[in-house]
């Protein structure tokens, strides 16, 4: 997660984490990226339906019913403990989240134990009571998925008026008095929205967005031929940095970050480099705090049945079940080959990956990613998008 906001427009300081110590339990949400310990922001898919049919979606979610969920009783040990263990952050996901019929018992549960709790949603099911609900369990934030305008957005999601239902969904939140911001992943169907995108943050009054990169998993491993050339994510990501620039010169504050590709935190620190080399040591300061990548350290995931992975995307690697053992001995369980691997990726990542200089600050980037394409899980990410001069390999 890169905060162009927050290093581009400088709206946090490296003293900022600094002051807490960096310690995950004691920093605000918009800090945690920065911690030093890295206790994970957990990924709990709750139920796998879903009212939609979102082309790349990683869960393959249908309208039916599965089976074999963790029950409500199992969800409020699996809160429990996380809550013992440290993890800053419980994210609700799915399928569709809401359309579980205990999750509000279950997110009320994680917010009096301490935790932040976040639910990431179509906003297609957020009814002016379903938000007065989430501002009563004293949820965090709710992060909403879009993933273009109107048309682009209805015809991902499979389903034609989502995208209406979706911003009435967000001004439900915004007027119960709930945190609410935007999901958007990046790809060659939708990067012409972008500034659509922009806009409506203004227009709507909405705080914050998260760009993803796309992923090849689930549904979106089908969509390797529509990821963004190199040359194209580098233009997004300069359209991307300059819209937020554009809206903090105008005294429009929006946080905005890029999600899956940490080649955008390089990339964005030599541009930096280029236009204020002042600042641009404070940008490199917080990068290194950042670290890059942390599949399998700072973010986990738990699935439907109760399978612990490294992230959400990696569903084809199980470290073990919550219903056989408790998740905070599961992660921290470095007799798994592949699990202690991930708490320190440099010394297995190769080729152009294993040379980089910005290896530190970019943690090798996205595994998952590699794997999907070369079959090689350590292989070199192929949507890093740096040139080896940029890399120091020439």
């Amino acid at each position: 997660m890169i905060g162009i906001s927050k290093l581009y427009c400088g709206t946090v300081e490296p003293s900022d984490p600094l002051r807490y110590g960096r310690e995950s339990g004691k920093l605000p949400s918009h800090l945690l990226q920065f911690s030093k310990d890295k206790k994970p922001v957990v990924v709990w898919n709750v139920g796998q339906r879903c009212n939609l049919r979102c082309i790349h979606c990683y869960s393959h979610s249908k309208d039916r019913e599965y089976g074999g969920e963790l029950s409500t009783e199992e969800g409020i040990s699996l809160i429990d403990d996380l809550a013992d263990f440290g993890a800053p952050v419980i994210l609700f996901s799915g399928g569709e989240p809401l359309m579980r019929k205990d999750i509000f018992q279950l997110a009320r549960h994680a917010a009096e134990k301490g935790m932040r709790a976040v639910i990431s949603t179509n906003g297609t099911l957020i009814t002016g009571e379903v938000a007065k609900i989430l501002k009563s369990i004293g949820l965090s934030y709710v992060g909403v998925s879009l993933d273009g305008m109107m048309e682009t957005n209805d015809r991902f999601r499979g389903v034609e008026g989502a995208f209406n239902a979706a911003i009435t969904g967000i001004r439900n939140c915004e007027e119960a008095g709930v945190k609410v911001g935007l999901r958007f992943t990046l790809n060659k169907r939708n990067a012409h929205d972008v500034p659509g995108i922009f806009k409506l943050l203004e227009e709507e009054n909405i705080p914050r967005v998260c760009f993803y990169h796309l992923v090849y998993a689930g549904r979106g491993s089908r969509l390797v031929k529509e990821d963004l050339s190199h040359e194209e994510t580098r233009r997004v990501v300069d359209l991307i940095i300059d819209k937020t620039k554009e809206l903090y010169n105008r005294g429009i504050s929006k946080e905005v970050l890029t999600v899956d590709n940490h080649a955008d935190g390089v990339y964005l620190y030599l541009r930096v480099l280029r236009e204020d080399p002042k600042r641009a040591e404070d940008v490199l300061e917080l990068l290194k705090m950042n670290e890059g990548n942390s599949s399998g350290n700072g973010i986990g995931c738990v699935s439907w049945d109760g399978s612990v992975h490294a992230d959400q995307f990696w569903r084809h690697h199980s470290f073990g079940n919550v219903r056989e053992r408790l998740f905070s001995e599961i992660w921290a369980d470095t007799s798994n080959e592949l699990m202690a691997k991930l708490k320190d990726k440099k010394p297995h990542v190769k080729g152009r990956c294993a040379r980089c200089k910005w290896l530190g600050i970019c943690g090798g980037n996205f595994r998952v990613r590699a794997e999907a394409v070369t079959g090689d899980l350590w292989s070199p990410d192929p949507a890093c998008y740096l040139t080896d001069a940029e890399i120091g390999i020439e």
